[in-house]
């Protein structure tokens, strides 16, 4: 099985400690130079048995280093007598004197661009490679997602095993996880999730991706909307893949423009001329309602709600689909007769409201704003009050379908009024238990966490995608990762809508 050589990137002077725990998946260590300052190779030596590489970006390159070109020079050339591989920027570092003293195979020739496309990216490659390195990056800004497509396009044009080449920015990220299946020989993450929040971490590269080993790929399937970076989809779906042997990759579509993603990733004939498909998209916040007009199809669920979660391609085209319903399904037993209010009236909110009304619920709809309520109200024939004036008191199933605690910014109305054996279910969750769920637990009550909300929506989206239930142990995996009798998880995250 191929692989791609994962780099660590670090932005302050890691502890020993730190460096002995590193998973020996890692084969380079990178010091970012201009954020950590100097650390001695001699020292990382000791503690890192792979390869050392160091950076010292300046400010045009997307790095902190402002100061003079003779200090500049001085720790360049002062670093290549310990690290195995100096950054070198095309713009500053390029001179006779640095060239002389730092040999090809120490060099790694780094170019930054604003967005371009791939014949712009074969053009600045070729004057960069007129200069002998061993590997060479080159790096361009990304604002759509559509961006990403250029990296892939000029890797697969040059087939070389010595050019990374990738979209920076959220936009792009999706990309970078591709471009090792196209020649990249590294594949960067950031050892402390803090440091860049928008980009990825080592952590999520190896347990999200499967990363260093590259599986076969046919197919792309993934989850788009803003933000996505932090969900744990990917990690879920990938997990999946691996454990059936499918051949697709799930990845973060950071979406600025919908319309765009439609009309370049979706129909665009990029992707299938790299090989890799588009097959499945989860959608979230905020394309549940916009991305219906682009569908050919839909079921009769989305009809009803006005919202799509999931599209899946069918005979060439799209069929949007909605798995929020599977949000209650967790509760089954409690749904037929039950006196249910649903917090919140989007996308999510309508179609859990739809499914427990069809289920023979007495359903309420709640939301902070007249506007939305009301709209949802007409649409599903349910009576709507707002937030400020709702009661919990009477209601034995309440569902939270809004982004309220996901921030430890309170519940979303208050518990004190809820009866004993009222059945709560939270669709938000995070890396603590929401003021919501502690404060039923808290309480006794009987309340369904955010993650196990996740799963089941993740199990149904994985059926629909690829035509086979994801295994069972999937899910059991992941909840040992978090504390004892709680689902959350030890990834880094923020809350995730999902």
């Amino acid at each position: 099985m191929d692989s791609v050589q994962v780099v660590a990137a670090v932005a302050s002077p890691p502890s020993a400690e730190t460096i002995g725990k590193l998973p020996e998946a890692l084969s380079w260590l990178q010091v970012r130079a201009d954020l950590s300052g100097d650390i001695p190779a001699a020292w990382l030596r000791n503690h890192f048995p792979g390869s050392l590489l160091y950076s010292l970006r300046n400010r045009s390159c997307g790095g902190a280093f402002d100061g003079s070109w003779n200090e500049r020079r001085a720790r360049l050339l002062a670093a290549s007598s310990g690290y195995d591989l100096i950054e070198l920027e095309s713009e500053s570092d390029l001179t006779q004197e640095v060239l002389g003293r730092i040999p090809p195979e120490r060099r790694l020739l780094f170019q930054r661009t604003p967005a371009c496309s791939a014949s712009q990216l074969c053009a600045s490659f070729a004057q960069l490679a007129s200069i002998p390195a061993r590997f060479y990056h080159l790096a361009s800004a990304a604002s759509k997602t559509s961006d990403g497509l250029q990296p892939l396009l000029f890797l697969k044009t040059i087939a070389r095993r010595d050019v990374v080449a990738l979209s920076e920015g959220e936009c792009g990220l999706w990309s970078r996880l591709l471009t090792p299946y196209f020649g990249a020989p590294l594949l960067s993450g950031w050892l402390d999730s803090t440091t860049v929040p928008e980009d990825l971490t080592v952590e999520q590269l190896l347990g999200d991706y499967g990363f260093p080993a590259l599986r076969p790929l046919k197919e792309l399937n993934g989850i788009a909307g803003n933000p996505v970076r932090q969900s744990l989809s990917p990690r879920l779906h990938n997990a999946g893949y691996r454990a059936i042997d499918y051949p697709a990759l799930f990845v973060p579509f950071h979406v600025e423009c919908f319309e765009d993603f439609r009309r370049e990733m979706l129909e665009g004939l990029s992707l299938p001329s790299l090989g890799i498909p588009i097959k499945g998209i989860t959608i979230v916040s905020p394309y549940k309602e916009v991305a219906m007009a682009a569908a050919e199809q839909s079921s009769s669920m989305v009809r009803k709600a006005a919202s799509t979660n999931i599209f899946v391609r069918k005979n060439g085209g799209w069929k949007a689909d909605t798995t929020d319903p599977k949000s209650v399904a967790v509760v089954n037993g409690h749904r037929k007769g039950a006196k249910a209010a649903v917090i919140g009236c989007g996308g999510a909110g309508r179609a859990v409201a739809a499914a427990l009304k069809d289920a023979g619920a007495e359903v309420t709809l709640v939301n902070r704003s007249m506007d939305r309520g009301n709209r949802a109200g007409t649409l599903l024939g349910l009576p709507f009050v707002t937030l400020s004036e709702f009661q919990a008191r009477g209601f034995t199933l309440l569902v939270n379908a809004t982004p309220i605690g996901r921030l430890n910014d309170g519940p979303p109305f208050a518990l004190e009024s809820l009866n004993s054996d009222a059945v709560i279910i939270d669709l938000a969750y995070g890396t603590s238990p929401t003021p919501l769920v502690s404060g039923i637990l808290a309480r006794g009550g009987t309340v369904v966490d955010g993650y196990d909300v996740l799963l089941c929506q993740v199990r149904e989206q994985f059926r629909l995608m690829v035509g086979r239930e994801m295994p069972d142990v999937i899910g059991q995996e992941l909840a040992h990762c978090g504390p004892a009798n709680l689902n959350w998880k030890s990834v880094r995250m923020e809350a995730i809508q999902v």
